[in-house]
């Protein structure tokens, strides 16, 4: 969609001016010249590698139809459904019930569910997370959403970099001062303002509602985020919150809120996502009624078989 390569357009300029200022502030004219340089470099990674980056960052295992399972046939009839090309499929070995998109196109792109959500929800509702994601995919956002991520962390970490030169007396922090605190204080929340500004709240409400007209059934998300959400504030997840900037791929909030985190909060409040998704269930069954079930359900390979197995992937 053109207003989704916009945003990506805008945030790589955004963020490249953050690392050209940066490169000015260490180094004057040659450190903007090779931040410039680097920030160039950094903007064709995240556009063509970030995707690959950022799975491996989380620990992601591809499986196929043999290791998948039951999962990768959730994933097939969903793709089906939204008439999208098959996206490869991994899975996160994290407690923490959760999931993420990926891909710079829907010819590129991957999704991803953790072992969490696989063992702790039904079948239904693991199909309502996946058409969720595949929202996302069919509508485009995971150019943006993953450029953010990628060049997000960067920013950060870079940040982190001015903060412990200032603290350990680096000859860059010598000649600054102070200014390498003030620095980090103002480009991590810019930062962090920057992947808000580029991933808006109601991008999960559109792919909320997309997904579930994709397997045809909105209670399955609802059910599956009230899980989703209850579980992930009892049970943290050390490698998001090593990498805040990538929070906003996942369905649901993966950080606990504390500290800084809570700048990179991009998911609208739960609740008002399970309303919205009741209001479209009652509209469709309201358009519905009389036709029998919705066609999902008729197509759907996992339905009928047991959800008391170790997970719907065995």
């Amino acid at each position: 969609m053109p207003m989704n390569f916009t945003r990506t357009a805008l945030l790589l300029a955004a963020m490249t001016g953050i690392f050209v200022l940066m490169g000015a502030i260490l180094g004057g004219q040659g450190g903007m010249i090779i931040a410039f340089v680097a920030a160039l470099a950094m903007n064709l990674f995240a556009l063509w590698k970030s995707d690959k980056m950022i799975l491996r960052m989380h620990g992601a295992q591809e499986v196929d139809a043999r290791s998948g399972g039951q999962f990768y046939e959730i994933i097939q009839t969903l793709a089906r459904q939204a008439e999208l090309p098959m996206p490869r499929v991994f899975i996160m070995a994290n407690p923490q019930p959760n999931a993420l998109a990926t891909g710079r196109n829907p010819e590129n792109a991957a999704v991803a569910a953790s072992t969490g959500l696989l063992e702790m929800l039904s079948a239904e509702e693991v199909a309502g997370v996946m058409a969720h994601e595949l929202a996302h995919i069919k509508s485009r956002d995971t150019l943006t959403m993953t450029v953010a991520a990628s060049l997000g962390g960067a920013i950060s970490m870079m940040a982190q970099y001015l903060q412990f030169g200032a603290i350990f007396g680096s000859r860059q922090s010598q000649r600054l001062g102070g200014l390498g605190f003030i620095v980090t204080a103002i480009l991590a929340p810019l930062a962090a303002m920057l992947v808000q500004t580029a991933i808006s709240r109601s991008r999960e409400y559109q792919a909320d509602r997309l997904g579930a007209m994709i397997c045809g059934q909105p209670r399955w998300l609802a059910s599956a985020l009230i899980k989703i959400h209850e579980k992930a504030q009892r049970i943290r997840n050390p490698t998001a919150e090593m990498h805040p900037a990538t929070a906003h791929l996942f369905i649901v909030n993966p950080l606990t809120g504390r500290g800084i985190d809570n700048l990179f909060s991009t998911h609208p409040n739960v609740e008002n996502r399970v309303r919205e998704l009741e209001k479209l269930a009652l509209e469709m069954e309201h358009v519905e009624r009389g036709r029998g079930p919705a066609s999902i359900t008729a197509g759907a390979p996992w339905l009928g078989r047991s959800s008391a197995s170790r997970g719907p992937w065995g």
